[in-house]
């Protein structure tokens, strides 16, 4: 029971009853809704997200998106609850705890039973990835449980914290660090600081690795910045399960995220697999290996340490440097940034690999050496062959060569209203399995600036990873642009200057089909422009988010009637795909401030504003263009306008009267 001090109402509907459980954002609380008896859970916030306002703004917008995901494998998000020094969330409350309980008190699952929950939950999580929302902290312990889930009936798990994770990840906060639990990051989080669908399906996997083994993949000595670094650096130790299983497993684990599954694609590979797991045993506890085999993929360097080049070869007994990095206590500003590794050190790095990973009593055929030396052979003969067949003529290009050269593609959308022009232009690269993507923003009548919207999509339903230069940039955050698209980001190259361009460039990594990768490029480029075409054209979206592309056009709005030797008030009024806003306007005449950065963006402020008689000479208009005042008696009179590159608007009609008239 609490003391009778402490408040347990919370808002108007709900009343506290008893500490249910707490975590890194805020407690749980077994809670009733007073209106039906009902118990539910309430999670409130700690302090200092209360304190903040841009937070707390957020959760308010972002209701609609958190009551409105709907799935069995989902808790659902009934209300918002903004209150004195208490935000809170009010779920359904699930009875069979979590399972991070479940793996403190039991340890590995059975493979089956693994497999089953993991699938659950890529249900789950497909269902958020649809409506564009990412889960960005899969662990156990927001996988909650009903009472019999071992049935994996529908609804027997379910995710929760989408909100938390999400809004609390957008916060000012996070700028200064990396926001998220170690053992379940994402490699790309860590290199780039970006996390999306593809990184919920990486935690996915390090929720199976650790439901099989009983610990996580990375998980061992050092500090949260080493076991964070490793998911960078590392392969995931090999568990003792069947080829099948371990193989969708280090499919889920890819560093690369553009070869990972989608949610909805990885659980029905998990389905996929034979019948004969649910025979197996659980695996016992598996410990930390000595020592974690290093990845073939970029390493990782860590700004502000000392790099030392190598001072001596192994001939002069120089030594080899350590190949585990303790980062030390966590810092506030450490950056991941991706560094080249020796090609002979990557080589001796794969073979030492290879050795650990083989049975220690292998017969003499599988060992490597004797592998290379039939090899070897083997190649000389056919070189031989080869030889006298041909004549030793010129070796000419395979189709196979041939096909890996790099492919070209572009495309360019019709200028906006606005007067923005998009061009994009695209080289794959087979041997990288990337796209260099060259974004370039070209401006008409008047300087334009943004950020834009640009939608990187990749195969399968999956995002891809991107890397930019030239540019400001952040993915898309749909509770502030009401832009709800997946794979959208906000590009900022800055200001456009009129008549001129700027371009920006992107990395995407992507993997395109061998056979014709000129059709899948030239096909992948234009749904990019198609999709964010798509986004920006919504008619259901109401923000005034990416302006340059959505505004449709302007109004100028007079009054009715207007008493003669009066300035005349004039209002300028966007129109979005939904329609006008008469709540947020481009411009008042006469102004008073600062011009709005709608105007900024769209005119480069209020030079991009002319007004001009339409009236036959009944108004004066001033010298700058931007203040009309009425003259004379008119019984039908406009106004003439031109905003940027909004040329020949004119306004409603209106009276010019006389005093009392």
């Amino acid at each position: 029971m609490q003391d009778r001090a402490f408040d347990d109402a919370l808002g108007a509907s709900y009343r506290l009853l008893e500490r249910h459980g707490q975590g890194a954002t805020g407690e749980v609380w077994r809670a009733v809704d007073r209106r039906t008896d009902e118990i539910v859970a309430a999670k409130l916030l700690r302090r200092e997200y209360v304190d903040d306002g841009d937070l707390v703004g957020r959760f308010v917008r972002e209701r609609s998106i958190l009551t409105g995901l709907r799935h069995p494998n989902i808790v659902t998000v009934r209300d918002l609850v903004v209150e004195g020094d208490r935000l809170a969330i009010v779920m359904d409350f699930v009875e069979g705890g979590s399972l991070r309980e479940v793996l403190r008190q039991e340890g590995p699952l059975r493979p089956a039973v693994a497999v089953g929950a993991t699938a659950a939950v890529l249900d789950g999580l497909a269902a958020a990835h649809d409506e564009g929302v990412v889960h960005r902290d899969m662990k156990p312990d927001n996988v909650l449980l009903s009472g019999e889930w071992r049935a994996l009936r529908p609804g027997d798990l379910k995710l929760t914290d989408f909100g938390i994770a999400r809004l609390v990840a957008d916060s000012g906060r996070s700028a200064t660090g990396i926001l998220g639990t170690p053992e379940y990051m994402s490699p790309e989080l860590l290199t780039t600081g970006e996390s999306d669908q593809a990184a919920d399906v990486y935690g996915v996997g390090i929720l199976l690795y650790e439901l099989l083994a009983g610990r996580t993949p990375f998980a061992g000595s050092g500090t949260d910045y080493t076991v964070a670094h490793r998911h960078v650096s590392s392969e995931p130790p090999r568990l003792p399960v069947p080829t099948e299983l371990w193989e969708a497993l280090t499919r889920l684990l890819d560093k690369d995220p553009s070869r990972r599954p989608a949610a909805a694609e990885a659980a029905a590979m998990l389905r996929r697999l034979p019948a004969s797991l649910a025979g197996l045993p659980a695996l016992p506890r598996q410990s930390a290996p000595a020592e974690f085999a290093p990845s073939q993929g970029p390493a990782t360097l860590v700004r502000g340490l000392p790099v030392e080049e190598p001072q001596a070869s192994e001939a002069e007994g120089g030594a080899e440097p350590a190949g585990e990095l303790d980062l030390g206590a966590p810092g506030q500003m450490t950056t991941l940034r991706p560094m080249s590794v020796p090609e002979s050190a990557a080589q001796e790095r794969r073979t030492t690999r290879a050795s650990r990973q083989e049975s220690p009593s292998r017969p003499p055929w599988r060992d490597p050496k004797v592998v290379g030396m039939a090899a070897g052979a083997v190649l000389l003969v056919v070189a031989a062959v080869l030889f006298a067949v041909k004549g030793g003529s010129s070796h000419s290009p395979s189709t196979d060569e041939a096909d890996a050269a790099p492919v070209k593609a572009t495309q360019q959308d019709r200028p906006t209203p606005a007067g923005l022009t998009i061009e994009r232009s695209a080289v794959y690269d087979p041997h990288t399995r990337s796209v260099e993507l060259t974004i370039t923003y070209d401006a008409q009548s008047a300087p334009l600036r943004g950020p834009f919207l640009e939608v990187i999509p990749g195969l399968g339903g999956t995002c891809p990873s991107v890397s930019w230069q030239g540019a400001q940039q952040k993915m898309n955050l749909p509770s502030t642009t009401g832009v709800t698209t997946p794979c959208a980001w906000s590009v900022d190259p800055g200001v456009v200057p009129k008549q001129d361009s700027v371009a920006v460039k992107a990395r995407v990594a992507l993997s395109l089909p061998g056979k014709d990768p000129s059709t899948a490029l030239t096909d992948w480029l234009d749904g990019a422009a198609a999709k964010t075409a798509s986004a920006v054209g919504d008619p259901e979206i109401t923000s005034t988010a990416y302006p340059v592309q959505r505004l449709q056009a302007i109004d100028v709005v007079a009054p009715s009637r207007i008493v003669n030797q009066k300035t005349l008030p004039l209002t300028l009024l966007p129109v979005w795909p939904s329609g006008a806003d008469k709540l947020d306007p481009i411009y008042h005449s006469p102004s008073v401030g600062a011009p709005s950065s709608l105007l900024t963006a769209i005119a480069g402020g209020e030079d991009g504003v002319r007004f001009s008689d339409a009236c036959s000479g009944a108004v004066a208009v001033s010298s700058d263009g931007l203040v009309v005042t009425a003259l004379s008696v008119a019984s039908d009179c406009r106004i003439d306008a031109r905003v940027g590159n909004f040329t020949d608007l004119e306004s409603n009609p209106f009276q010019i009267v006389t005093r009392g008239g």
